[in-house]
């Protein structure tokens, strides 16, 4: 199994600005304070002074990674909002509770620390600190390594998560719903774009859609069924104008891949895979993907024919067959046909923004 990687083509991400009036930090600087709270912890010697360290330090990762509102983070009650199988911690209240992912890593120390000695003793209470203090604490860390206030401060550090999503290729409106943001004005003050960046991208999108060739069948879509025995796994994606896609993985990837109902993925299946049979007397096979589409072009030599198809939604399908099987079906342009190709062929490819 392959994961898409970005390509070498102008990426929109790597280069929006963000509002002056949003202070967040660049990665070098949020290294720097990350060192810095680290080695705090790491000077304390007195075992409440570890504990007291570590709690701040947890605190400052969690805010660090979630991009919650400080209030949020301190009104946790740690023993009820974690979630080992994400992993992921609960956030907001009521019919505003949002799952914010957390670094496998992360959650591993926070958890070391939970089921600690130093941390039992303070399950549903580890990140009922003052505010003040972390604050504090916040800017102490901030001046060991020459940044100024408004730049290690809370606000600063949900600012700093935020342009990283983006950076990163996160859609804005998911940016929002981890942040808890009642509006996208306010979320879209992270990700601003100048005349001339406008004017790029949208002449960059048309360049991609106009070298854009069918030869290759891919079908963007979520999952809706993972099926499962020890061995192997069938997994069903649905794209947006509802072509259902079936696909046979081992479980090693499945739990590589991570595939449950609902993720993202991309089914791809190489033309040679893909055999044409004409609508006419529905024959029997066992193939599981069947795809009714038009013939709108055969380009064939004395050896193959590749034949392209249009579905239903506008999206090509690609074959490639014996030019002699071509000649037995008599296709032409227009006709109707089914595009088949066995759920083993179907090779499945998280989706990486």
């Amino acid at each position: 199994m392959q994961e898409i990687k970005p390509s070498g083509r102008m990426c929109p991400r790597e280069f929006f600005s963000v509002s002056d009036q949003v202070s967040y930090l660049e990665p070098s600087q949020m290294r720097a304070l990350e060192e810095s709270f680290k080695g705090w912890r790491d000077a304390a010697r007195r075992m409440d002074s570890v504990r007291a360290r570590t709690r701040l330090w947890l605190l400052f990762q969690l805010v660090r990674h979630t991009g919650a509102r400080l209030g949020e983070i301190l009104s946790l009650d740690d023993a009820e909002a974690f979630n080992a199988a994400g992993p992921s911690v609960r956030l907001g209240r009521e019919d505003r509770i949002r799952d914010v992912p957390l670094p496998e890593d992360f959650y591993v120390e926070l958890a070391d620390f939970l089921e600690s000695p130093m941390g039992y003793g303070l399950r549903g209470e580890v990140f009922r600190v003052d505010p003040g203090y972390f604050r504090r604490v916040c800017y102490e860390r901030g001046k060991d390594c020459g940044l100024a206030k408004d730049l290690v401060c809370p606000k600063s550090l949900r600012n700093t998560r935020a342009v990283e999503m983006l950076r990163s290729g996160v859609p804005i409106t998911i940016v929002k719903e981890i942040l808890g943001q009642s509006s996208l004005d306010l979320t879209a003050n992270f990700q601003q774009f100048s005349p001339g960046d406008v004017e790029s991208i949208v002449r960059t999108a048309h360049e991609a859609m106009r070298k854009r060739t069918s030869a290759r069948n891919s079908f963007l879509g979520h999952v809706v069924e993972v099926i499962t025995d020890p061995v192997m796994a069938q997994v069903v994606l649905e794209t947006r104008s509802g072509i259902k896609i079936s696909a046979v993985i081992t479980m090693d990837s499945l739990r590589n891949l991570r595939l449950r109902e609902g993720s993202p993925v991309v089914a791809t299946v190489k033309a040679p895979l893909v055999n044409v049979l004409r609508r006419a007397g529905r024959p029997m096979g066992s193939a599981r993907n069947r795809l009714e589409a038009e013939i709108i072009r055969i380009t064939d030599t004395p050896v193959l024919a590749e034949v392209l198809g249009r579905l239903p939604d506008g999206s090509d399908v690609c074959a490639l067959i014996s030019a002699l099987s071509a000649r037995d079906l008599a296709l032409e342009p227009g006709d109707g046909v089914e595009f088949w190709f066995k759920a083993m062929s179907v090779v499945l490819n998280t989706v990486q923004l």
